[in-house]
Formats: C-alpha cells, structure tokens, sequence
C-alpha cells in the first residue's frame, strides 16, 4: 500500500474542493480552477481542511493509481494558491527572447526567427533577454511547454550553447581538437 496515498492534502484557506458526477474533482482557488478526472476505485473526503484520497481495495488498478492520484491532487491544490514556475536560460552569443502577443519570439542562431504560440493558461515573461520565466497553475502545461520550447535548441556538449533549465548542469565533452594536443 501507498505511503504516500495515506497522507492527508492539507487545504489552505480560499481553497473550495467540490466532488463532480463521472469521479471528476473540481478545485477552486485564488488562481483558478482545475478539474481532474479521478479513476474507478479512488475517492476523496473532506474532514478538518484536510483532503484523504481514498481507495477501493478490491480493485488492482485502484491499488496501482492511489499514490499517484493523491500527488495529483495536492499538485492542484499547489496551483489554485501558488502556482508553478519553470526558470530556461538561453547560452550562446545572439541567443534572445522577446515575447509579441500571445507568441514567444526566439533568436536561436538559426536563419530564420523561431515563434512559439503560447498557451492561454500560461504566462511568459522574459527578463534581460536572455531569461524565460513560464508560470501556470497546472504543472503538466507548465512544464510540457518548458520541454517544448527547451527542445528547440536543447545545450550541446562541446560549448554548453543552447536552451537549458535555469539550474541545469551541462557536462561538457572534451573537443577533437584538445585530444591531438593532449598526446
């Protein structure tokens, strides 16, 4: 059994969870709200500003899905109040971003100009040129658009030149040029 999927979500003030017909859970909160599907065999009760994922023990699948479930839900609650945050720092010289519209504009040493249609759940402001800061309320968009615009230029190994995750680590390969001068 989960360990995980018996601890209760803890509901901060302004949050308003309401159980929806087909197992559909509908979180309210100051940013927003999410909805989320909950499988056959899971549940959820409210007692004390506190949210307890249930199961149905009968059911593998029930079984399988508890931990996960319960991560996804305080992954909502997260949202509502705070939200999330994913930092891309662009390396390499003439490397920028500028956000037009609803589109992020990127110079990423290509030929051409790169635009990226941006989510409407989504905020994305870039600072210094060179810094994106995405922010959204539900995990999943914030960081698939991260990987999206990350895998348009993801960091070579040589130079450590393109996008990368603010904190990313980068091991960088020795060229063919300094193995001939090692010898």
């Amino acid at each position: 059994m989960s360990r995980l999927g018996k601890t209760p979500i803890a509901l901060p003030k302004g949050v308003e969870v309401k159980g929806l017909k087909d197992g559909a859970v509908q979180i309210k909160g100051p940013k927003g709200t999410l909805n989320l599907t909950l499988p056959v065999g899971i549940t959820f009760k409210i007692e004390d500003q506190m949210m307890i994922v249930e199961r149905d023990e009968v059911l593998s699948l029930a079984n399988a899905m508890y931990g996960l479930y319960r991560s996804l839900l305080k992954n909502c609650v997260i949202g509502v109040t705070e939200g999330f945050e994913k930092r891309l720092t662009l390396i390499g010289v003439g490397y920028r971003a500028a956000v037009a519209g609803s589109k992020l504009d990127l110079q990423l040493g290509f030929s051409h100009p790169t635009n990226m249609e941006i989510p409407k759940n989504i905020q994305v402001t870039v600072d210094k040129g060179t810094l994106i800061i995405i922010k959204g309320m539900d995990k999943h968009e914030v960081g698939q658009f991260a990987a999206k615009v990350r895998s348009l230029k993801p960091p070579e190994p040589y130079k450590g030149k393109g996008i990368r995750y603010e904190n990313e680590y980068v091991r960088k390969k020795e060229g063919k040029a300094a193995k001939a001068a090692a010898k």
